[in-house]
């Protein structure tokens, strides 16, 4: 399926006393890789939001393999695993510069009106975006 490749660098502020990436942070790299697939198809979220869908993650999964640490460049390669319905998801790999695995995760997210906050199917133009 689809895919995209994002590459960011790891800030001190985003690093603990030993230069390792908080664990923490990793979500904020699920959503970087998100938004930047999402704009690949000439979508971005605050599109959604204003034709009224919201986008919240409901699951999220992460094996961390190597630590990523101060100063590194990561590539976070974020993949559509299915033909999305009422649900989105994502896997994520996401390499350092050395293309060295620092870690493997899923992600979940629900498409819901932003009017009622009620599931709603995934809109027609993200379909279409994806060639269904």
């Amino acid at each position: 399926m689809k895919y995209s490749l994002t590459k960011t660098r790891i800030r001190y502020s985003e690093t603990d006393q030993m230069g390792v990436v908080y664990h923490g942070n990793y979500a904020q790299f699920f959503e970087i890789g998100r938004t930047e697939w999402l704009r690949s198809l000439g979508v971005t979220y605050k599109d959604m939001e204003i034709k009224g869908i919201m986008l919240p993650v409901i699951s999220l999964n992460c094996n961390f393999i190597k630590p990523a640490l101060y100063d590194d460049v990561l590539t976070i390669k974020t993949i559509l695993k299915k033909k999305p319905l009422v649900k989105i998801e994502f896997d994520y790999e996401i390499t350092n510069q050395h293309n060295e695995l620092i870690c493997k995760a899923n992600t979940t997210l629900a498409f819901l009106n932003k009017d009622n906050m009620k599931p709603t199917r995934c809109p027609d133009y993200l379909l279409k975006g994806l060639g269904y």
